[in-house]
């Protein structure tokens, strides 16, 4: 009996959703993306592809991009509620907390966002962000990255790990990697930058005093990249990195989710809220399921790191 109630209450939101659409009903989607770069791109690419399989024509997009400024998240996040957008996409954490302090009545969905208890400060997380918020995660197994530096470096003494203070769930990310690597035996040491403008600088620090470099999944650190292997690649220097984006640009190997999935699954999210099959309220955050350790294979050769034949090359 169970089954059966299950499989009608299936087969009614399927009909509801089709009704919806038949009716010629329409849904405009803001989308905030906090800056350009590879694995944000991929994920509001993923989003928009998967929503557009699902409801076609009768969705509409309004992409905006905050270029790095949490303050200009808030702009677009109220301009989107001014316009009465059907649904937010928030990609990255200070578009999340930009959309969330913005409207309490939109749903709005994160994604490539890390630890969303601690990016909007709930105490005792459960899954659940509830009210009108609710996403996708792209919180890799942080100890996995851990181990990654003692399978490469095992005869490592020092771990600098270079991160944006700004960001919350860097923070996160650098402190749980660094109780992770004392474990292991390593000394580390924190590097927090405050904005583009102190990158050089601090990596040029944490260069000179490490033997391995450790960043997390940084959204500032995934734009300046660029800046990162000028400095650490000529000295020598091995960087681990939080996600594939910022590996392709300055690091020796990562442990990798697809952004472009996370999107997808983000997309199909966004389907189920807007044609009413699924309550945002009680929709809780989603987790990539698959992690691959891939490897740049440029900057190994050049480093002469040698790489386990279990680790996949980047595609350049």
């Amino acid at each position: 009996m169970k089954k059966l109630l299950a499989l009608v209450l299936v087969l009614a939101m399927a009909l509801c959703s089709t009704a919806a659409l038949a009716e010629g009903k329409t849904y405009t989607v803001g989308i905030c993306q906090l800056i350009t770069h590879d694995a944000l791109d991929a994920a509001t690419q993923g989003f928009m592809d998967a929503l557009t399989a699902e409801l076609g024509d009768a969705v509409t997009f309004d992409v905006q991009n905050a270029a790095g400024d949490s303050n200009t998240c808030s702009t677009i996040a109220n301009t989107f509620v001014s316009a009465g957008v059907d649904l937010i996409l928030a990609n990255a954490t200070p578009a999340l907390q930009a959309a969330s302090a913005a409207t309490a009545d939109i749903p709005v969905l994160g994604t490539s966002v890390t630890e969303y208890g601690v990016a909007l400060g709930i105490d005792g997380f459960n899954g659940t962000v509830g009210g009108n918020v609710s996403g996708t995660s792209d919180l890799a197994p942080l100890d996995q990255q851990a181990a990654m530096v003692k399978e490469l470096f095992p005869d490592a003494k020092t771990v600098g790990l270079i991160y944006c203070s700004a960001e919350a769930n860097s923070q996160y990310q650098v402190d749980t990697v660094k109780t992770e690597l004392e474990a292991l035996g390593y000394t580390c040491t924190l590097y927090p930058f405050a904005d583009s403008n102190d990158v050089a600088a601090v990596t040029q620090s944490a260069c000179d005093a490490s033997d391995v470099l450790y960043v997390p999944t940084d959204n500032t650190v995934a734009a300046n990249t660029g800046i990162l292997d000028n400095i650490c690649q000529p000295a020598g220097k091995s960087i681990i990195a939080g996600e594939e984006g910022i590996c392709k640009g300055c690091g020796v190997a990562t442990l990798s989710i697809s952004y472009y999935d996370l999107g997808v699954t983000t997309g199909k999210m966004a389907a189920q809220i807007l044609t009413g099959e699924a309550d945002i309220s009680t929709m809780p955050v989603a987790y990539a399921e698959n992690f691959t350790p891939k490897y740049n294979a440029a900057i190994c050769e050049a480093l002469g790191v040698e790489i386990p034949e279990t680790y996949t090359a980047i595609e350049e």
